[in-house]
């Protein structure tokens, strides 16, 4: 899976999630299909425009920074911006190490905001597992 993919899967789940909160019956499960849509896309926006260095950056974002201290660099070869925070330390499938976090990733001038959560492995990187 490459970084668009993650972040198409991560934007879809969350945008889906979002969207089944709105409404009910009918209205509620078109609110979650449009959610799905468009956190997908968002995501996969995010996530094609993050290089190894962009990914090494968010890696340390989620394991230094305390609950709801942003990061904030800028692509110097895309010249996207990014500003990652987490927001919750969770558990995952039995991992104590997961934090759930924001993204905003400004791209040609549009700021592009996704949710996700992930979980350090044991080599010490941090993988999306929603």
């Amino acid at each position: 899976m490459n970084n668009q993919d993650v972040g198409t899967l991560t934007g879809g789940i969350a945008g889906g999630l979002l969207g089944s909160t709105v409404g009910q019956g009918g209205g509620q499960m078109l609110a979650i299909a449009a959610g799905t849509l468009a956190g997908a896309y968002i995501g996969g926006a995010v996530g094609k425009n993050m290089d190894e260095n962009d990914r090494m950056r968010m890696d340390a974002a989620l394991n230094d920074n305390a609950v709801g201290q942003p990061t904030y660099w800028r692509n110097a070869h895309s010249g996207t911006t990014y500003r990652v925070t987490p927001v919750h330390n969770v558990t995952r499938h039995g991992n104590r190490y997961c934090r759930e976090y924001r993204t905003v990733a400004t791209i040609n001038g549009k700021p592009q905001q996704m949710y996700g959560t992930a979980c350090r492995q044991p080599d010490g990187n941090w993988k999306a597992v929603n």
